[in-house]
């Protein structure tokens, strides 16, 4: 019989990345997954600032904040999208978990290490450093709430549908290496925005939207098939909008 494909899917957990991990364990045996510890918010806000400034970091992080609080607010809609695709967002019990300390922890190059996995698979954890990149042996994918490479980073779904950029709404999985979402695309895919969507529902959306895609691509590079898909549009790197942009993009726009 041949050999089981393993699989180490690193992930901080939440509804969008166990619709992820459970969409591969569902169609792979062998998949764990490797749990890091959420970062601090302060050593975020001060890595985000030394991108963008101060003002602009407090305005996305009060947007940050604001949008966990509505999450209350679009329970309902959450609900509904979960029943419609029939997912599952807590995971799957048959699925091991180790806890780590993060993504570019010692523990989880031990790990690694130790179960020899043929694909690490990112799904919502902390960029990769390049010595943590350094140090895995086998290819390492990213799935990624947006449509590679004119929504890269953050809350990218938001942005397309603010701009007016209806055909770029949609998912990628990519090899990664040291910048943000800036590895080859190996697989995307693009459907038009639910006029009900909004910054709370974005992720989970697509993630239930991207499942077949996420397995594909999964096979492919197992497969031996990293073959990347070209791609003449401009990089452009994403982040929350800030609070004033968010408020008058709804209000103006009807975009939340």
């Amino acid at each position: 019989m041949p050999q089981r494909p393993a699989i180490l899917i690193i992930t901080a957990g939440g509804d969008y990345a166990w619709v992820v991990a459970n969409a591969l364990a569902s169609r792979f045996d062998g998949v764990e997954v490797a749990l890091e510890q959420p970062e601090s918010k302060r050593r975020f806000l001060k890595r985000r600032a030394r991108k963008v400034g101060w003002l602009q970091t407090a305005g996305q992080f009060v947007t940050m904040a604001a949008s966990r609080t509505a999450k209350r607010a679009t329970r309902a809609r959450t609900a509904s999208i979960i029943a419609d695709y029939g997912l599952q967002t807590t995971l799957s019990p048959s699925v091991p978990v180790t806890r780590i300390s993060s993504a570019n922890g010692a523990d989880c190059l031990q790990l690694i290490a130790a179960r020899k996995p043929d694909l690490v698979f990112l799904a919502g954890c902390r960029m990769l450093s390049a010595a943590t990149l350094k140090a895995i042996p086998c290819p390492v994918l990213n799935y990624h709430s947006g449509l590679n490479p004119s929504y890269r980073g953050m809350a990218c779904g938001w942005w397309a549908r603010a701009s007016g950029d209806i055909g770029q709404y949609g998912t990628t999985v990519h090899l990664v290496d040291a910048g943000v979402d800036t590895g080859p695309t190996l697989r995307k895919h693009c459907f038009p925005p639910d006029p009900r969507a909004s910054l709370m529902t974005d992720a989970l959306l697509m993630a239930a939207a991207s499942r077949e895609m996420v397995v594909r691509a999964a096979e492919d590079t197992l497969a031996g098939d990293l073959t990347p898909i070209p791609s003449d549009l401009p990089s452009v790197q994403r982040f929350h909008p800030p609070i004033w942009t968010y408020l008058w993009t709804g209000a103006v726009k009807g975009i939340w």
